[in-house]
């Protein structure tokens, strides 16, 4: 991003501020199997050269943006249809106040659940003004459908970033799991840590030039996935508004409902907010990015369920389903 004064904060591209790192560090998730298991995919994903050819693309073209050079093969509609197209055939989906998405440019922020959630949303946004994704990079690029699919739809900013996980793995290693020292060397090594400089004032000159251009940003302040239908991961990140402050474009909060666990036929909610609205500012003080994360906060709470049970009944392709999207 550019410099910001001196008595503010420095907010980096996935709306975290550096006052943040100590609360991460601490909130970091305990290592289960599992959740090694889900390490050891992502280094896999990082090294993979077909993954990161399609990253490298679309970081090239994050750089032509920021140029004010705009290349679309096929048109927001299109791409909505093809998407669309995918999710129905497998979901039932519900969209909830699609009229309160603004007609212009502007930021919808979204809790976040599951990997389909981009794709989701992608799927039931107008096709103009046509949005941006800006989210994590391997996740994105690391099922060949994905990329096909966004290898033709392009409109991707990519983060590239260590997940929680991958950093629990590192701090672990320096402490009490010497049998995770291999795996938190290769994470050094070969995961790109999410906070060079040059990276992040590319990702902000691209994002504002396509608010500049008339276009909008999806983006999900949770800075990562969350744990459990209805609640967010809090906090959020502070540096999720900035983007909108400076360009003084509204921020939509959108509740994504049902993509936690996913099966055949499950019914996914997309239920959009009414549009926040802050007085624009090119160097966006502490004060007044902390009041639009609170008002961001309060308004995706409000709708998002309070009591969210799961539905009864066979859950048909769950294992399947959640790995296509992982």
């Amino acid at each position: 991003m550019g410099s910001p004064p001196s008595e503010q904060p420095t907010f980096d591209v996935v709306g975290k501020s550096r006052s943040d790192d100590l609360g991460a560090i601490q909130a970091l998730p305990k290592l289960t199997p599992a959740v090694v298991q889900r390490v050891q995919e992502g280094l896999a994903a990082a090294r993979d050269r077909t993954v990161r050819a399609s990253i490298q693309s679309a970081l090239d073209e994050t750089e032509a943006i920021a140029r004010g050079q705009f290349e679309r093969p096929v048109s927001g509609e299109f791409r909505r249809t093809v998407l669309r197209s995918l999710i129905h055939s497998l979901f039932r989906v519900r969209v909830e106040y699609p009229e309160r998405i603004p007609q212009g440019p502007a930021l919808l922020a979204a809790n976040h659940l599951n990997h389909i959630d981009p794709f989701l949303l992608l799927s039931e946004v107008p096709g103009v003004p046509y949005y941006h994704i800006l989210a994590d990079a391997r996740t994105l690029y690391n099922k060949w459908w994905k990329r096909q699919v966004l290898r033709q739809a392009r409109g991707v900013i990519p983060v590239e970033r260590r997940w929680r996980e991958e950093t629990a793995v590192i701090e672990a290693a320096k402490c009490d799991r010497p049998d995770l020292a291999e795996l938190a060397a290769a994470l050094e090594q070969d995961v790109p840590a999410g906070n060079a400089i040059a990276a992040l004032r590319q990702i902000d000159r691209a994002v504002q030039a396509i608010f500049a251009h008339g276009d909008g940003i999806i983006l999900f302040p949770e800075g990562g996935l969350g744990t459990l239908e209805g609640q967010l991961r809090l906090p959020l990140k502070r540096g999720t508004v900035i983007y909108a402050l400076r360009a003084g474009v509204p921020i939509v909060p959108v509740a994504l409902i049902g993509t936690k666990d996913l099966y055949f036929r499950k019914t996914l909610t997309v239920r959009f907010g009414e549009p926040l609205h802050f007085p624009a500012s090119h160097r966006p003080k502490p004060h007044e990015a902390q009041a639009a994360m609170d008002a961001l906060q309060a308004a995706l709470l409000q709708l998002l369920p309070l009591d969210y049970q799961e539905p009864n009944g066979v859950r048909l392709f769950r294992k399947s389903l959640n790995h296509l999207f992982w």
